[in-house]
């Protein structure tokens, strides 16, 4: 299996993405990581005696975070996270991760990699932590700022298949966010979502409300990017919160120390759980070859498990089982 990785993306890259490819191939061994990006750069962080199973493919350009993504895939055509999706779609790999600028990852993957048929919009999907020690796989979080109706029944479908094969998850539960739990409840947009949720053939239960995520109400839970994306960053800074003010009080003085000592074990399983490092990369549902969004602020670790997130993407040949549900759930509803 051979997966790219752009190497230049991300706020801690090259070093991030080359510690976290040579992390993945220690892991992992039948995985080949195909490093696109500056090589000097590249090579700074590797050994002198190169692997055998990372490859690098120098490129000239980098797509900056605060880069226009439409203008940026077009005019940088040999920028590392462009030709790491080319690559993709050429199937000179299995699959493409990139930490980098979101917008331009997305755009990227609709001109060069394309949409499956019967999708119009690929969703983002993210990985929210729940006490059940689960995750709670939530689409659209950012990839599309507005949305239809049967978009959103599109993200359920794929993000149901997603949370099955590559999760694991036996018939998982599927949830529309929402203000209330009560059918009728919520916009325009979510009073004309629940029927299509309802009659698809999914294991739909309902309208969930944004205090009962993480509590484990759905296994898959489903919105528009807008108020995915605000979501997702409000659990992130609230899990940054907790930790920042938990380290402050155990070390305020020596009982506490002592404290946060014996309880240090726990205090560490805790932070794993609402680590997004541990979950990998966010799959982008609906394109023809496998793309991945990794966190910007990715360290080795998340890249590691981001490296992780695709193979079992490639191996559960994820796009082809989205393909056939389409056919079979879907067909007709875009028109």
């Amino acid at each position: 299996m051979r997966i790219a990785v752009d190497a230049m993306g991300g706020d801690n890259a090259p070093r991030s993405t080359v510690l976290g490819a040579l992390a993945a191939i220690k892991e992992n061994p039948a995985i080949t990581v195909v490093l696109v990006g500056d090589e000097q750069a590249i090579r700074n962080h590797l050994p002198q005696d190169l692997p055998a199973n990372i490859e690098i493919v120098p490129t000239t350009e980098v797509i900056l975070p605060d880069d226009e993504p439409v203008r940026a895939v077009r005019r940088k055509k040999n920028s590392s996270l462009v030709v790491a999706v080319e690559m993709a779609r050429e199937k000179i790999v299995d699959a493409a991760i990139s930490a980098g600028n979101t917008g331009a990852l997305m755009t990227a993957g609709l001109l060069y990699a394309g949409r499956m048929e019967g999708i119009e919009r690929p969703a983002l999907a993210a990985f929210i932590p729940n006490v059940l020690g689960r995750v709670t796989l939530t689409l659209d979080v950012g990839a599309n700022m507005d949305a239809k109706p049967h978009h959103l029944l599109q993200y359920a479908v794929m993000g149901s298949l997603y949370a099955e094969k590559v999760l694991g998850f036996e018939n998982p539960k599927v949830g529309l966010l929402n203000v209330g739990t009560e059918e009728g409840k919520g916009n325009e947009l979510t009073k004309a979502v629940f029927p299509l949720l309802s009659q698809a053939d999914l294991n739909f239960v309902g309208n969930v409300e944004a205090r009962d995520v993480m509590q484990g109400a759905c296994d898959v839970l489903v919105c528009d990017g807008f108020v995915g994306n605000v979501l997702l960053k409000a659990v992130e800074g609230a899990a940054s919160t907790i930790f920042s003010l938990l380290k402050q009080e155990f070390t305020s003085s020596l009982i506490n120390k002592v404290g946060a000592a014996i309880l240090k074990p726990g205090l560490v399983r805790f932070k794993n759980k609402m680590d997004y490092a541990e979950y990998g990369g966010a799959p982008l549902l609906g394109l023809k070859s496998p793309v991945i969004k990794a966190h910007g602020s990715s360290d080795e670790r998340a890249m590691k498990n981001a490296i992780a997130s695709a193979a079992r993407f490639v191996r559960q040949d994820v796009n082809e089982v989205i393909a056939q549900a389409l056919q079979k759930n879907i067909e007709g509803e875009s028109e």
